[in-house]
């Protein structure tokens, strides 16, 4: 077992439970996570662009709906992908 690192959990308040997660998955959950936030963060720059510049509230709430929807078919993917590296964590975990 030696692609395994395993994790303490810092919020655990005192008690030690390991989180094993295997070393080739790791940066692929980094990058996974890494490019959520990044996603995340447009849409949080693009809503507050819309609230400024939108001429009128009608308008506002159009363009706010056009980015939440962009943003939730940027994100599936990323999620989709988690979800299979989720399952792969906890096949390692179980056997």
């Amino acid at each position: 077992m030696p692609d395994t690192l395993f994790h303490e959990n810092e919020f655990d308040n005192g008690t030690s439970h390991p989180k094993i997660y295997s070393a080739s998955l790791q940066p692929l959950l980094q990058s996974l996570l890494a490019t959520l936030a990044d996603i995340d963060f447009d849409y949080e720059k693009e809503c507050e662009r819309a609230s400024r510049t939108a001429p009128d509230i009608n308008n506002r709430i159009r363009a706010l709906e056009k980015i939440k929807l962009r943003h939730r078919e940027r994100r599936e993917p990323y999620i989709q992908q988690l979800a299979v590296l989720q399952r792969r964590m906890m096949e390692l975990k179980a056997g």
